[in-house]
Formats: C-alpha cells, structure tokens, sequence
C-alpha cells in the first residue's frame, strides 16, 4: 500500500498488480496557497487561462462581497450585488433551479398535444422548419414558454467573481451558468447537474427523419475570457437521456451541452472536472459559418487537463478554430460511444499524454473523428494501457476520413506532465466535486 497527496488530500492506493505509480502533480503546487478555498487564485502557466493578466476571480474581494448562499434567488442577488467588484459566493448545499414545474413556465393558451398535432410529419413534412410561424401558433407558443424557463434558470456570473462550494455536496440542479462577455471568473467545486429543457423544439428538417433540439448549457462561456473550471462534476443526474420519452420516432431530447466555450471566448483552463452521462459535453465554438468564423478566428485558447470524461457519447470536445490543449485527461466509455475529439474547421487541436479506455467492441480509430480537414497532433496516448497512434489507427480503420498530423503550435503553459501510465488512477481518485481541499 502506498499513500499520495491528492491536492492536500491523502489517498491510498494499491500499486504492484496495476502497476500505477501515482505521482504528486503540479497543479497542487500552482495554486496560490490560501486557507480559503474562495481566494485561491490559477496558478503561472496553468493552461490558457493562466495566459497574460491570469485568472484570479474574486480573490481580492472585501469583506462586504463575501455571501454564502443556499437558494436559487438568494444566488441570484448575490450575483448582481456589487456589480464587476471583485465577489466569492459560497454555494452552501445542492440549489435546485428547476424547482418550478415546466407547467409554470407555459405560456397561455400552450397546448404540447396540438404542438404534436400540428407539426407531425405526416401533416407537417419534411421540407421546412418551424422558424417562421406566427407568435399565436403551437411553435409561437413554445418559444413563449421556454422564454419564460430561460429567464428562470440562467444565471449571468459576472466579471471578478469566484463561485466555490462548500464541502462535499454543494451544487445546482437543472441551473444554466452564463459567463457571457466577462473576464475573470472561477468556478470549483460544484456538482452541475444538467438542465432539462421542458420545450424542445421540432426541427422536420434536422436529417431525413428529424429532431428534437434542446436549450441550455450547465455552463456557456460565451465570449468569456480567462475562466478556470475546476475540480467541478458535470453530469445528467437524475434525468438520463435513457429516461426521456420519443415523439415522432425521435427521442425528445432535452438536454444540450455540458460546457459549451463559444463566439470569442479565449484563454480557458478546466481542470479536475468530472464530465459523465451525457450525450453532447462539450464545445469549443459552434458554427463553420463565415460570421462565426470572423468572432473565432484567434481566439478559443483552451487547456483541458486531468479531467475525467466517463460515458460519453461525443465532443470531449469538438473543436472549432481554437488552440485546444488536451493532456493527462482519462476517457472511459461505454456502450453507445460515438467519439471523444471531434476535428472540426480550422481547429488546432493538441491531444497528449492522455489515457483511454474503451470497452470491448470499440475500437481506438473512434478517439478521433474529422468533421473538417484539420491538422492536429496527437502524441503519447495508451489505450487500454497500450500506447497507441491515434491518427494512425483512425486513418487505418476510417480511411474515407483521413487526418493529418501536426497542429502547428506546441504548447508551453503546462503544470507537471504526469506520466500517461499513471494517468487514470491519479485522474479517478482525485477529479471532480467533493475532492478539493
């Protein structure tokens, strides 16, 4: 038995058969040391979100711009309060933001039953989308009701703000954090459990059959600059899309992403953090469009490192545009994995030193799937505890998609590089909410 640090943390674990030698990495040492969780700032060259004036969040705040909360307005206010002067807000127990029911946010006159009535492709087709009805039609309707939802569980953190929780079970359940065109916040320690979008939207022309399309992120960074997630656990909960009922042939999807990092967001760390359950995790910006394409261009700087990705389907992350640094995270999937990184226009995807384990029938060409013709590079990853050539074995078994190597750019703000062997114990003892200390 050998016992290592983990953040502060002691932990054992048993070494010899499984051959892991658990090394103390340097993210404990980066940290800007405070008894105070909520003051403690990301350290120099922690990823991107330690690029130039750093993320420091609400380190500095006075004693007046201090709150403890344990409900949804009373998180709210304290959001408002102060405005951009630096705040921590010690989140106190789990907050449910989704306490109202979905019948509370119709709007008059919504009916969901005329809503499939009237928009079934036997009636409806296949040949136009629902964008351009009237405000008094079933769709007019549903986009009332779910206004009313959105004003409900989204939150706007605003700049200089730290949100930590407090010991092992503090979170939120079914809220939607918006760090929309801020600099400089923190969020560590929560437990997020995913909004359920109560009002779907039919698109009849979302591929031949159609789909059902969700709102709302656990946290959107949208135009956000120097933000660290970390030590955070993203999940579905207690709503896993294997709950949730079919319409027209189509699951009624009512969840989005995880983390989505989108228009011009720049200079992100997210470290430590459980993402689980979940279908489509994470983003890193959303569009080919030309007009998205001119916000993004330069920006999307983003460092993942020692994150648990654990039954996925897909995009840990997708990635867009950005310089994307993805080292010592462990990927394990399970029945129904679509892919882990998703090579998409004009990405620049750096993938390193990280452990995957997948189960029997998937094979390691999946890791990687093209959208868009995109150099990345990708060294010194194991699979199942076997180094691998992850562009080589994705060409060789998908060979219409073929990658190239070579992301143009190396890396440099990296803590300790903990050895990729050693990854997935250090990763699963010590990632997510209820491990920092």
């Amino acid at each position: 038995m050998r016992t290592q640090k983990c953040h502060g943390r002691v932990i054992a674990s048993i070494v010899g058969c499984t051959a892991l030698v658990l090394g103390v990495t340097g993210t404990a040492s980066a940290h800007v040391r405070s008894r105070d969780l909520g003051r403690q700032t990301l350290g120099a060259n922690d990823g991107w979100g330690s690029y130039g004036t750093g993320t420091t969040g609400g380190a500095s705040a006075d004693a007046a711009h201090v709150y403890t909360v344990t409900d949804w307005a009373g998180f709210k206010r304290a959001l408002v309060e102060g405005g951009s002067a630096p705040k921590i807000i010690r989140v106190k127990g789990t907050i449910d933001a989704d306490g109202p029911s979905c019948a509370s946010f119709e709007a008059p006159g919504y009916d969901f039953a005329t809503y499939l009535k009237t928009y079934d492709p036997a009636v409806w087709g296949h040949d136009k989308n629902l964008d351009g009805e009237p405000d008094d039609s079933p769709e007019g309707l549903r986009r009332a009701s779910q206004a009313n939802q959105d004003a409900y569980i989204k939150a706007y953190v605003p700049t200089n703000t730290t949100i930590i929780g407090v010991g092992k079970d503090a979170g939120f359940k079914g809220a939607s954090l918006q760090i929309k065109a801020v600099d400089n916040v923190i969020v560590r320690n929560l437990s997020l459990e995913s909004p359920l979008d109560c009002f779907p939207q039919w698109d009849p022309t979302d591929t031949a059959d159609g789909n059902w399309n969700s709102e709302y992120d656990s946290v959107d960074i949208y135009g956000g600059t120097h933000v660290w997630m970390d030590h955070n656990t993203f999940t579905d909960g207690d709503h896993p899309d294997s709950t949730l009922p079919y319409y027209y042939g189509r699951i009624f999807e009512q969840h989005d992403g995880e983390m989505d990092i989108v228009k011009g967001s720049d200079h992100i760390t997210a470290s430590w953090n459980v993402f689980e359950n979940h279908d489509k995790t994470i983003l890193v910006g959303n569009s080919d469009s030309a007009a998205t394409a001119a916000v993004d261009r330069g920006h999307l700087k983003v460092t993942f490192h020692h994150n648990l990705f654990s039954n996925l389907v897909e995009r840990a992350p997708r990635v867009r545009f950005g310089q994307v640094d993805s080292y010592n995270n462990h990927f394990v999937a399970e029945d129904g994995y679509s892919y882990s990184y998703g090579i998409g226009m004009e990405s620049q995807l750096v993938a390193e030193h990280n452990a995957f384990t997948l189960p029997d029938g998937a094979g390691a060409g999946q890791i990687l799937k093209k959208w868009k013709d995109s150099p990345l590079t990708a060294d010194d990853n194991y699979v199942n505890g076997e180094p691998v050539d992850l562009i080589a074995v994705h060409n060789a078994e998908v060979p219409t998609e073929i990658l190239r190597s070579g992301a143009g750019w190396t890396p440099t703000l990296r803590t300790k590089v903990d050895p990729v062997q050693a990854v997935p114990g250090i990763v699963d003892h010590c990632a997510g909410a209820g491990h920092l200390r």
